[in-house]
């Protein structure tokens, strides 16, 4: 039974990180839900995943390097900026789960579905803009806003980082999924999940299915991303988001 559940975790997590590291984030879709149904507590499965996050934020960095599109002062900006905000929403995830926030938030995840499927430009080119004090302060605070859900809330929130990226600050999508899935994957996701370590409980023994799935599984969906482009990206992306947001809203 024991091996049955480390394959059956090993073949969802490389699924679901496939998706995630192709549209920038949602991998909890389907690894904190089976994580559940295999019997742990909300608290548990929620510090498991998110320990198995960092390991996407792995196989996707291992790619994209690659690529050398990263800005360095930039990175620092997106993870000084989400990194409090991440903490902060962390140590309030133990407690009970608000229901009317995970609706709210399936809502808000529909309806990025929805700009980017009818917005048919959006992300396809490199177009920086916001690049001056009062653009890096009003990024800065969303990026802030958006840890705090990171944190707390654990499905798809990534997504938000990426239209954010691609909306206020002019990235194309292949350049925002690579900032996302680095920065937000090994730092915001290392930082909840220390932090959830600390003050929760980890389900140890399917760590390394979960582990070997999310690092294959970014690897290969930052891969993709790469080759295919921005046009898949964004079909991807607007998946995904489509998914989540009727899963939080339905629950």
């Amino acid at each position: 039974m024991q091996m049955f559940e480390q394959i059956l975790i090993f073949i969802l997590s490389l699924v679901a990180n496939i998706f995630s590291a192709l549209s920038g984030g949602g991998a909890g879709l389907i690894q904190l839900p089976v994580l559940i149904f295999l019997g742990l507590p909300f608290g548990i499965a929620v510090a498991t995943h998110k320990v198995a996050t960092v390991a996407l934020g792995i196989g996707a960095t291992i790619r994209h390097l690659k690529e050398n599109h990263l800005e360095r002062q930039f990175a620092l900006f997106i993870v000084g900026s989400g990194l409090p905000g991440v903490i902060l929403g962390a140590s309030f995830i133990l407690q009970v789960p608000d229901r009317i926030a995970e609706i709210a938030l399936g809502m808000l995840t529909l309806s990025l579905s929805i700009y980017s499927f009818f917005s048919p430009q959006l992300g396809q080119n490199y177009n920086p803009a916001h690049r001056n004090v009062r653009g890096y302060l009003l990024g800065g605070i969303a990026l802030f806003i958006i840890g705090i859900l990171n944190g707390s809330l654990t499905s798809g929130t990534g997504l938000f980082v990426t239209l954010w990226l691609v909306q206020w600050f002019g990235l194309d999508y292949k350049r925002a999924v690579a900032y996302t899935l680095i920065l937000v994957g090994l730092f915001w996701n290392g930082a909840g999940a220390i932090t959830l370590g600390i003050l929760g409980e980890i389900h140890w023994l399917w760590i390394p299915a979960l582990l070997l799935g999310s690092v294959i599984g970014g690897y290969l969906g930052a891969h993709l991303a790469i080759v295919k482009g921005n046009k898949l990206i964004k079909r991807s992306f607007e998946i995904v988001t489509l998914l989540i947001g009727i899963k939080l809203i339905i629950g």
